[in-house]
């Protein structure tokens, strides 16, 4: 400025729209003796503007005075995603340097150059003409999208992050077109009360499939007790022994084939008992083969099993969130296939998107009896100590005075899974078994089993060392749960046979 008059090229102040951030031209006049570093003070100012208006934006309506203040309309969008009126990086950066403002040549360090200003959505800045007042109007090119792309990804994945799985869990209540559940906890207490007194109404004219669920193959003790029990009562009971980390419909078909050869073999029909994954796939077997099993099957029950998806699965695998930053998929996928020597399909299978497509596209017959049953996992101090037994090592017995011994093989399974039920508690407001929430576990049209006594996800399938002895064991659960599928299966024949007279 000289003689008080304005010089046509004096550098324009970068002021944010909201007025907060004002460089009034004092940054790029230091460095406009130098073109490279004059441009890259520009790029700064203007990269540093707008990526602050992205987590506080105003809309702006311009008035008709020349000021071009908005005088009372201004309104502040504090959220993530809001609608951010600022112009695109990409396109602001490839218009600036179309419009000249980016000078490479020497001549420029004689002049300042002009920074432009975010207002109303548009980037102006003026250009040193030969009158000195033209300017270069900027528009975005978004098309009404919101935010930068750098910063906008960002944004949307910690959106999607935070959301998690919380528009999913206990979709199949909220689908009107499921058949609704009836509540058979009461017989059910009824049922293994007797058991403890010694009445058992199980009838040995059926056979017994366990079905064990995901990572069984990991845990020799899995169903053993309750195998043991069963026998003891004179039952031909088996555990299926599937790829319990194989994908839903590859295990499905192994199941129909055991189905079929303790049929043949026994002549007997099959009551199906399926635990977490083992549940499912146990259903989709009798889904997918049912014309084929029909006469085979007794009945179904499934414990604990997350029938309408997992939401520990779903928030794994779920795609645009910020765990792909740190390639949580890829992770999960050496784990499940590397070293566990799995199929990444079988976590797959279990996600909301998955089971809702498959229960659509098959959905379990209706003629078929079935039980469901889900726990609550508690979540006190005590559960810290204790300890599950989920396997047992044999001395050799040179070291055991002369006879094998057997030593147990523990893990704080109960600790992992009351954490997991408190995270799930916290972040989603849903009770769970540490594992699956109470309201994923519910089978559309099956009779409900819902206990007081709180059961993480591991105790139905391991025996923990510090069983109460005055309550039920895991084996007579399962035990009174394959009771009441008898009965269910009873009372649905009556009813068949009172509508076809």
């Amino acid at each position: 400025m000289q003689d008080g008059k304005t010089n046509p090229t004096e550098t324009t102040p970068l002021t944010a729209q909201n007025g907060t951030m004002r460089n009034d031209g004092v940054f790029p006049q230091l460095l406009t003796s130098v073109p490279a570093l004059n441009d890259a003070a520009s790029y700064l100012s203007q990269t540093t503007s707008l990526f602050t208006r992205c987590f506080t934006d105003y809309s702006v309506e311009p008035s008709s005075s020349d000021s071009g203040v908005s005088n009372g309309h201004a309104q502040e969008m504090v959220t993530f995603w809001s609608r951010p009126t600022f112009a695109s990086l990409a396109t602001f950066s490839d218009d600036v340097s179309s419009s000249g403002y980016h000078s490479a040549s020497a001549e420029s360090s004689s002049s300042a150059t002009d920074a432009p200003s975010v207002v109303d959505g548009t980037v102006r800045s003026s250009s040193a003409d030969s009158s000195g007042n033209s300017s270069a109007i900027i528009k975005s090119t978004n098309g009404g999208q919101s935010g930068i792309p750098l910063f906008q990804g960002l944004i949307d994945r910690v959106r999607k992050t935070v959301r998690g799985s919380a528009d999913d869990i206990g979709w199949l209540q909220r689908d009107p077109t499921m058949p609704s559940v009836e509540d058979g906890t009461e017989r059910f207490m009824e049922i293994l009360g007797d058991i403890r007194h010694g009445v058992h109404r199980l009838p040995n004219s059926m056979v017994c499939l366990l079905v064990p669920g995901l990572f069984s193959n990991h845990g020799p003790l899995y169903f053993v007790n309750t195998k043991t029990s069963l026998s003891k009562l004179g039952l031909v009971c088996h555990i299926a022994k599937i790829h319990s980390e194989a994908s839903v419909e590859k295990n499905a078909r192994e199941i129909k084939e055991y189905i079929e050869e303790f049929y043949w073999g026994s002549k007997k029909r099959v009551l199906v008992l399926g635990h977490s994954k083992g549940g499912i796939d146990a259903a989709a077997a009798l889904s997918l083969y049912w014309p084929d099993l029909k006469d085979k099957v007794a009945g179904l029950a499934l414990a604990q099993s997350p029938y309408g998806g997992s939401p520990i699965a779903t928030d794994i695998l779920r795609e645009g969130q910020l765990g792909d930053y740190v390639n949580l998929r890829k992770l999960m996928e050496i784990v499940i296939c590397k070293v566990i020597k799995g199929d990444l399909q079988a976590l797959e299978d279990l996600t909301y998107e998955k089971r809702r497509e498959f229960i659509r596209k098959h959905p379990l017959p209706k003629d078929l009896p079935v039980v469901s049953c889900h726990t609550e996992a508690p979540i006190s101090p005590a559960v810290l100590a204790t300890l599950s037994r989920v396997a047992h090592a044999e001395l050799p017995a040179a070291l055991s005075a002369g006879q094998a011994a057997k030593l147990p093989v523990v893990m704080p399974l109960g600790a992992a899974m009351a954490a997991c039920a408190q995270l799930l508690q916290v972040r989603y407001g849903k009770k769970s078994d540490g594992l699956v929430t109470c309201c994923d576990a519910e089978v559309p049209g099956s009779i409900v089993v819902r206990p007081k006594r709180k059961l993480d996800h591991a105790w139905m399938v391991y025996s923990s060392l510090s069983d109460d002895p005055s309550e039920a064991d895991a084996s007579q659960v399962c035990e009174a749960l394959l009771t009441l599928l008898v009965e269910a299966g009873q009372n649905k024949r009556h009813d068949n046979g009172t509508k076809d007279e």
